[in-house]
């Protein structure tokens, strides 16, 4: 079981959506947590409708999750770089990194255990084997995966303290006036939507991308971002933010289908790290999908 405590900052606020916001668990995972008595508030058992006071300190347990019988499919996958310790797809749009509730066939995971048997790393448990870092499934491009629990350990650490480089390429709402820019902003839960992100000041975490102009398109702009942090959702969050929502992305810009995307135009383009074994830079890099390339040409020509 895994053990986190924290100290209510604000008084008046409801332990389910306190432990919801902080386990970044959903409202009614919350509610049964607590119902569970896996949570405690100075120590002690509550209901899910207590209200905290600021100084209280709340224990939050997740239970280990029952193990799960995950299939290995024989699903196609594009491998930009492989060896004893690692390896680096090429997620195609559309596709679920990891198996979740309703959803365990099909998944990068299930192709991942397919391909490499039992050589993932077991840190993120039987749900995400190898998985060191996400991309959201209607996002294409470069996914890290560890194959044992030193490399994963050794690739984390360097997210962690920001030296692992990420670089993004989308086509966004509008044309931006300004050539480059920098995005500093928290994110954390949508204070309504639970399922969504949003810039906040309460109980976010700091966010910042960095933006390059490309090219300005007919009413879009191409660009290049490189993520600072990596915060869920980041580049669309930031993007929306700033008034330049990514094209296609449906939840945090205009709610239209662009037809020619089915989703959001987002492509996770370069990755680079130091290897866990050599200890040398690598950086990785990924041709631009045929989706995006497509919807680029059609704003060029503009029959979009």
């Amino acid at each position: 079981m895994i053990g986190e405590k924290y100290t209510a900052v604000d008084t008046g606020e409801r332990i389910d959506s306190f432990v919801s916001e902080k386990a970044e668990v959903s409202r009614s995972r919350a509610a049964k947590l607590i119902e569970e008595e896996y949570v405690t508030v100075n120590g002690n058992s509550v209901s899910k409708n207590y209200k905290l006071k600021a100084g209280d300190i709340v224990g939050v347990t997740i239970p280990e999750a029952k193990p799960l019988e995950i299939k290995a499919e024989n699903i196609p996958l594009d491998i930009v770089y492989e060896d004893a310790h690692l390896l680096v797809v090429n997620k195609p749009k559309g596709m679920v990194v990891h198996p979740a509730a309703g959803n365990y066939e099909g998944t990068l995971v299930n192709a991942l255990m397919y391909h490499c048997g039992d050589s993932l790393s077991g840190i993120n448990g039987v749900l995400r084997p190898g998985i060191v870092h996400r991309i959201d499934k209607d996002t294409s491009g470069l996914l890290m995966v560890a194959k044992n629990d030193m490399a994963h350990n050794f690739l984390a650490e360097q997210i962690k303290e920001h030296s692992f480089y990420r670089e993004y390429e989308s086509i966004v709402y509008g044309e931006i006036k300004t050539d480059k820019g920098r995005i500093e902003a928290p994110i954390g839960r949508h204070p309504v939507n639970r399922k969504q992100m949003a810039v906040t000041e309460k109980n976010s975490k700091q966010a910042v991308t960095h933006f390059e102009v490309i090219q300005r398109l007919n009413g879009f702009t191409h660009i290049k971002c490189r993520l600072e942090t990596g915060r869920t959702h980041q580049i669309r969050v930031h993007m929306s933010y700033i008034g330049h929502s990514v094209a296609g992305d449906e939840v945090y810009g205009p709610r239209k289908v662009i037809k020619e995307l089915k989703g959001q135009c987002l492509h996770a383009k370069k990755l680079g790290f130091v290897h866990p074994e050599t200890k040398e830079y690598m950086e990785l890099d990924s041709d631009l999908p045929q989706y995006f390339t497509e919807f680029k040409k059609g704003l060029e020509n503009g029959n979009i």
